[in-house]
């Protein structure tokens, strides 16, 4: 989930995409924003109109890394059954 509520940051699995980032302007974004990996849904292709914009190599690298770090976690499974 993408979200422009940037206060709402709170855990080391979200990613704020900030107007001084380097590639904020490919992000299609219009404001700071924070990607929610704690948010995450499975959708059918068919349910998604278009995209919006890209993030960098680096930036889908680290939050691949972050999310992958996260499931390997035993308390991962713990948030996940208390949300």
């Amino acid at each position: 989930m993408v979200s422009s509520q940037a206060h709402q940051v709170g855990t080391d699995l979200d990613e704020t995409i900030s107007p001084t980032d380097t590639n904020f302007a490919d992000s299609g974004l219009k404001v700071s924003s924070v990607l929610r990996l704690s948010r995450l849904a499975v959708l059918d292709g068919s349910l998604l109109l278009g995209s919006i914009g890209t993030i960098s190599e680096e930036r889908l690298w680290n939050v691949r890394q972050r999310l992958a770090k996260w499931m390997a976690s035993e308390s991962s499974f713990v948030e996940l059954l208390a949300a």
